[in-house]
C-alpha cells in the first residue's frame, strides 16, 4: 500500500441517469481533472429536498483526483450538471494500492502528465 496520498482525493456525484453520468465522467477524464471515473448505475437515493422525502433511481460517478484540481472538478460538474444542487463530496483518500497514486498523479493536470512513472506496472 502507498503511504504517501495525503494529496489525493475521490469526489463523487449522483446523476439522475447514465447518459449524464457519462457525459461528465468522459469530460473530467479527457481535462486531466480526474485520472479516472468510475460509473455506478442503480443507485437507489432517500433524500429529504424542499422539505418532503424523495426516493429515487439514479447512477453515482467516483473520480480519482488530486486535491490541486478538486475546484475545477466542482465547477466543470455543476456546469454540466442538471440537478439544482448536484450532490458533490469530497474524501481523502487514507491509502491507495501500490503504483496508484502514483497513477492518478501521472494522469491529472497538464499535457506533460501522460507519461507514467516507470515504476508503475500495469496489471492485464
Amino acid at each position: 500500500m502507498s503511504k504517501s496520498v495525503d494529496d489525493l482525493r475521490i469526489v463523487s456525484v449522483t446523476c439522475p441517469d447514465e447518459a449524464t453520468a457519462l457525459a461528465i465522467a468522459r469530460l473530467v477524464v479527457d481535462r486531466r481533472l480526474a485520472a479516472c471515473a468510475n460509473i455506478v448505475p442503480g443507485v437507489r437515493s432517500v433524500y429529504r429536498w424542499m422539505g418532503e422525502i424523495n426516493e429515487d433511481s439514479e447512477v453515482l460517478v467516483t473520480m480519482k483526483t488530486r486535491e490541486d484540481f478538486v475546484e475545477s472538478l466542482f465547477t466543470a460538474i455543476v456546469a454540466n450538471h442538471p440537478y439544482q444542487q448536484p450532490a458533490i463530496e469530497v474524501v481523502a483518500l487514507s491509502g491507495a494500492g501500490r503504483g496508484v497514486a502514483a497513477w492518478i498523479r501521472a494522469e491529472t493536470g497538464g499535457e506533460d502528465s501522460t507519461a507514467l512513472p516507470k515504476s508503475f506496472k500495469s496489471v492485464e
